[in-house]
C-alpha cells in the first residue's frame, strides 16, 4: 500500500488507550495541533491500541471525546492500529530480506541491568517463529536536529543496540508499528513528548532499512508531578476535567511558553483557540526535556 501524496505538513497525535487523557497528554496534543495548523497542515489522530493487554475498555472513545471537548478536531478518520497487522507483516517481510533479523530468547528481566542489548542471541540461529525477533544494528551513527531538543546524535551499536521488532507473543513492536503507520499516513512532522526521544534512533534506523523518508521531529518537554515523575497513566496522573476546558487549555499554553493574555482564561474555548492559532510561536517552547508542573507560575 503506497503512502498518500505528501503534503507540506502533516502531523499527528497518537495516544495509547490505557486510560484517560491527563495534563501531560494535553500538552502534546496542543503542541502538535498548533504546529500543524501554524504550517497550514493537517492534524491526524491515531489510537495506538496494538498492545491489547495495555488497553482499557472504553478508553479510546473517552480520549476522542476529551479531544473534541477541548476543540482538538482531527482532519481525517481516526486510525486504529489493531486493524493494521497486515501492514506490519509486510514490513517484517521486507526486513527479513535484509538478513538482519534474528530470534532472541532473552527476557526483559535478564536484560534489566543492561543499558544496551549485548548481542547474546546473534549467533544462535534461533527460530523467528517461536522467539522475539530483533533487528541487528549496523555500526553507524545517526544524527537529528530536533526542533526543541537541538542536535542529537547516537552511535547505534554502543547506545541503541539490536532492538525487538516483534515480541515473543507474536505482537508487532511499538517501534515498527509507528514507523509503518507514520509512513503510510504520510506524516511529515512528529511532535511528541521528550520521553520518546530515545525511540527516535530506532525509528530512524527502521526508516532507513525500509527505504522510507524520515519525518521531521520535535520533542516537547514533558510535565513532571510533585514526586518528580512524569505525569502519565502508569503514574496515576489525574484525568483531564472536561468541565474546565478553557482553564486546561490556558495552562497547557502557559506550560508551552506562550504569552497568553490572562483575560483569555475567562473566555470561551473558541476565543482562546482563535488567539492561540493566530499567535502560536514554537520558539517560545522551553528547550528542556522536562518541567515540574509546580514550577510553572500558574495564574490563580
Amino acid at each position: 500500500m503506497p503512502p498518500p501524496p505528501s503534503q507540506t505538513y502533516r502531523g499527528r497525535f497518537a495516544p495509547t488507550p490505557s486510560g484517560d487523557l491527563h495534563f501531560g497528554s494535553l500538552i502534546t496534543a496542543v503542541g502538535s495541533y498548533l504546529e500543524a495548523k501554524h504550517h497550514h497542515g493537517e492534524w491526524l489522530v491515531r489510537i495506538e491500541d496494538l498492545d491489547i493487554p495495555r488497553t482499557t475498555t472504553g478508553a479510546a472513545d473517552a480520549i476522542l471525546h476529551t479531544l473534541e471537548k477541548h476543540h482538538l478536531f482531527w482532519d481525517q478518520a481516526v486510525l486504529y492500529q489493531e486493524h493494521r497487522g497486515h501492514h506490519y507483516q509486510q514490513a517484517m517481510a521486507l526486513l527479513g530480506k535484509t538478513s538482519r533479523l534474528f530470534g532472541c530468547h532473552c527476557s526483559r528481566r535478564s536484560l534489566r541491568q543492561t543499558p544496551c542489548y549485548p548481542g547474546h542471541c546473534r549467533a544462535e540461529q534461533l527460530s523467528l517463529d517461536h522467539h522475539a525477533v530483533r533487528l541487528r544494528i549496523a555500526p553507524q551513527t545517526l544524527a537529528l536536529n530536533d526542533l526543541w531538543q537541538g542536535r542529537q546524535q547516537w552511535a547505534l551499536e554502543q547506545e541503541v543496540g539490536d532492538f525487538v521488532i516483534r515480541r515473543a507473543d507474536g505482537l508487532c513492536s511499538y517501534q515498527l508499528a509507528v514507523v509503518v503507520d507514520d509512513h503510510l499516513q504520510g506524516v511529515t512532522h512528529v511532535v511528541r513528548g521528550s520521553d520518546l526521544l530515545d525511540s527516535t534512533p530506532k525509528q530512524l534506523y527502521l526508516q532507513q532499512q525500509l527505504h522510507y523518508p524520515s519525518p521531521h521531529y520535535g520533542h516537547l518537554p514533558i510535565a513532571l508531578g510533585s514526586d518528580g515523575r512524569k505525569l502519565s497513566k502508569q503514574n496515576f496522573a489525574s484525568p483531564l476535567d472536561n468541565s474546565t476546558v478553557t482553564d486546561n487549555l490556558f495552562q497547557a499554553l502557559l506550560f508551552l511558553g506562550q504569552k497568553t493574555p490572562v483575560a483569555l482564561r475567562r473566555s470561551s474555548p473558541e476565543t482562546l483557540w482563535q488567539w492561540a492559532l493566530e499567535e502560536w510561536q514554537s520558539q517560545r517552547v522551553p528547550h528542556q526535556m522536562a518541567i515540574p508542573v509546580e514550577s510553572i507560575s500558574w495564574i490563580k
